[in-house]
């Protein structure tokens, strides 16, 4: 039988995409599985789909302000309580960066993302896409000469045409939004999801036991309740 696979597409703007990223990297419960992060431009992607941001969206600009702190407090994830100001950043030059970095140093990418996503939706820091302010937290993350080369090499044609690559490949597997959830079971058989909220529906296409335990673990098993 086939190791589980997921493959989360992701922007830092997201903050549901940040859920989704905390629970994956933090829960016991996807050991068992291959997890891919996978840098996307979220603005691209709502164009290919001609999906409008939810913030455009009267009544709804309100409720996904709730709703992300409901599903942060049941899994016990880290987030400011207001959002971070001038939300939405555009998100380009961040996403090039990072694409930057699955090319050169894939590993390193995590820890890349844990200190972005920090920054932006625990502490709140504003202008997530400017240069000044993502690059001394990849510096501090990555080491100066690390995160000098990703910042330089961001600005070149392959990680631009890589991260528009990336967002082909998450609209042609049925993406429209953030986060997006591409799984593989142990059958070899692939599905995908979208949503924070179809968390469960993840857990239970790859047959995952749950095993494991801890503060994060706690907050999973009553976040999935809730998902019922």
């Amino acid at each position: 039988m086939a190791t589980p696979k997921i493959t989360l597409y992701l922007d830092v703007v997201s903050p549901f995409g940040y859920l989704a990223y905390y629970v994956l990297r933090h829960s016991p419960i996807f050991r068992p599985c291959e997890i891919e992060y996978v840098p996307v431009f979220l603005g691209g992607l709502m164009k290919a789909c001609n999906n409008r941001p939810p913030l455009e969206i009267k009544n709804k600009n309100k409720w996904i302000g709730k709703e992300r702190l409901r599903w942060a407090s049941l899994f016990n994830i880290p987030i400011t309580r207001t959002m971070p100001p001038n939300f939405p950043p555009l998100t380009l030059q961040v996403q090039r960066v990072l694409t930057a970095l699955q090319l050169s140093s894939p590993s390193s990418l995590p820890t890349a993302l844990d200190a972005l996503y920090h920054c932006f939706w625990v502490e709140g820091t504003p202008d997530i896409n400017n240069p000044s302010t993502f690059g001394p937290v990849l510096e501090k993350a990555l080491g100066k000469e690390l995160a000098v080369k990703v910042m330089e090499d961001g600005k070149e044609d392959n990680a631009k045409n890589k991260l528009k690559e990336n967002t082909d490949r998450a609209f042609e597997g049925g993406a429209f939004g953030m986060p997006w959830f591409e799984c593989v079971n142990r059958k070899g058989e692939t599905e995908g999801f979208w949503g924070f909220d179809h968390l469960g529906q993840v857990v239970s296409f790859l047959e995952l036991n749950g095993e494991g335990g801890g503060k994060v673990e706690t907050g999973l098993v009553e976040g999935m309740k809730a998902m019922l």
